[in-house]
């Protein structure tokens, strides 16, 4: 049986492609090799990234390197029909949870990703036409046919993945958390992560670029208590950022966007890095400018 556990940082594919770097089947190959000699070996990708060519791009590398593929941990999404000239028959952005459009779609990223399995596939976004006993038999099926790993979704609050949770195992939740997006620690998603044994995936853990933007109306209290605890703990500020992340006991795992391989390996030493109590809530306090009840 294939391990699939991951750990931080995952390195998040956006925007190698299209969406942002443009890579070169070279530079995908240098960055994924890097990642692997650092040892990051987890990938994260969706079926719309790069208006549906960076996983086919990604894959490249994969179909010349084909020994690449057993150090790795492949994650895909799929269930958003987006308008792209590379999917001429989507008429509107929607969603599709159907039997069909996830199984078609796992189908489309192997071949694209160049490999046989998935380690984990994921429902990007909540479906208000999600039938729960419908993509259980669509991820049934892929798991009996060893096409994926394990299943978990993505951006989905306790009430939505509860209701999945009643007809198949869901084990991970891929959601924007960072300390400038606390929805998860108020709106129970991280406490049913716990309560229910799925690891919480973070994605724009850094804030999506915000904790570099000064006109951000916490930039300068999070930046001057993250700075002053960076030298506490000698470590960098973006590893303070992370590490308040992991140290939250639901075991947070951090997506990292980047198109740079020394912002991954910041975020591989911040998941080692555990905050004191009361410097995690002097974070806090910085990011709501208030204390706690």
């Amino acid at each position: 049986m294939k391990n699939t556990a991951i750990s931080s940082p995952v390195a998040g594919c956006m925007r190698w492609g299209a969406w942002g770097a443009g890579f070169t089947t070279a530079q995908y190959r240098q960055m994924i090799e890097s990642c692997l000699q650092y040892g990051i070996n987890s990938f994260d990708h969706a079926d719309i990234y790069g208006d549906y060519t960076t996983e086919a791009e990604f894959g490249e590398v994969l179909k010349e390197m084909p020994s690449l593929r057993s150090h790795m941990k492949l994650i895909s999404k799929c269930g958003i029909r987006m308008m792209s000239p590379n999917r001429l028959s989507h008429t509107i952005k929607s969603y599709d949870t159907s039997k069909e459009h996830i199984i078609n779609s796992v189908e489309r990223s192997l071949q694209n990703l160049g490999t046989d399995y998935l380690d984990i596939l994921l429902i990007h976004r909540p479906d208000p036409l999600l039938n729960p006993s419908e993509v259980a038999e669509a991820i049934e099926q892929l798991k009996q046919q060893g096409k994926i790993l394990s299943f978990g979704v993505s951006n989905f609050l306790p009430h939505q993945a509860d209701l999945l949770a009643k007809h198949i195992l869901v084990e991970y939740n891929q959601v924007e958390i960072s300390l400038i997006h606390l929805n998860a620690f108020n709106d129970g998603t991280l406490a049913y992560c716990m309560k229910n044994n799925i690891i919480p995936m973070a994605w724009a853990p850094l804030g999506g670029g915000l904790f570099s933007d000064e006109d951000h109306p916490r930039y300068r209290a999070i930046t001057a208590t993250a700075t002053e605890l960076a030298e506490k703990y000698n470590t960098g500020l973006n590893e303070i950022l992370l590490s308040w992340l992991h140290t939250h006991p639901s075991g947070i795992q951090t997506v990292i966007g980047t198109t740079k391989i020394e912002r991954l390996l910041q975020a591989k030493v911040a998941a080692s890095v555990k905050l004191e109590r009361e410097d995690w809530f002097r974070l806090l306090l910085a990011s709501t400018g208030e204390d706690v009840a």
